[in-house]
């Protein structure tokens, strides 16, 4: 989206690196052929209605042997607990804030509205979550080669997504830095369990999805 695009110009500005933005539809690229030696997206296949033919597109754009890789992609299985945790902590935290000793801690019913319907908008924009398996094959069917999937957060999303909800929830400003302190060194600390169990744990359990492949040479 434009505003989109003028965030990442702007954020780019100021930490000195020269770039060009520009708006486009991820099905139909406004670039030619062999343009780029690669190709990075984050959290954007599930919001485009033809993944397969998005990732055709990327080939198309990319230089023989180029590579692309996008991350953020939520699992079906991931996504599924993600969302009920979010739910559960928003039903405990907005009922509990009405409480009369806790009713600094509610934020006017108004941000709460807006809050909930913000978060109805996913149903709109998120179109897809995939199986490892499944979002590799889209991209085999485009034509990419060497072809990888890599999963990560499991205990990290399912101590993220509530405590991010939380602070949703409450007024901005009102949690402080100790807060801040504790979900940072959570998550991270998750995080580093969640490496080794990547190595036992079925890749679909995770939450978020990476994938990379190439495209393939002459």
């Amino acid at each position: 989206s434009p505003g989109m695009v003028a965030v990442a110009s702007r954020n780019a500005a100021s930490l000195g690196f020269q770039v060009q933005g520009r708006v486009a539809d991820a099905e139909r690229l406004p670039y030619d052929d062999d343009s780029f030696d690669l190709v990075i997206g984050h959290a954007v296949l599930h919001h485009i209605p033809d993944v397969e033919l998005a990732l055709r597109e990327v080939l198309r754009v990319l230089q023989p042997g180029g590579r692309f890789v996008f991350a953020g992609e939520p699992t079906r299985y991931g996504d599924v607990i993600a969302r009920r945790l979010s739910r559960m902590t928003w039903w405990a935290a907005t009922r509990v804030t009405r409480l009369p000793q806790l009713a600094g801690w509610r934020r006017p019913q108004e941000e709460l509205d807006e809050s909930t319907r913000a978060a109805a908008l996913e149903a709109v924009v998120d179109l897809h979550t995939f199986s490892p398996a499944s979002l590799a094959a889209t991209a085999r069917a485009a034509c990419a080669v060497q072809v990888q999937v890599r999963t990560n957060e499991l205990l990290a999303a399912w101590f993220g997504w509530p405590v991010r909800t939380f602070e949703c929830a409450v007024p901005k400003g009102k949690l402080g830095m100790r807060w801040a302190n504790f979900a940072m060194k959570g998550w991270t600390r998750l995080s580093a369990v969640d490496r080794v169990l990547e190595h036992v744990v079925p890749k679909g359990l995770f939450y978020n999805a990476e994938i990379t492949g190439l495209k393939p040479l002459p």
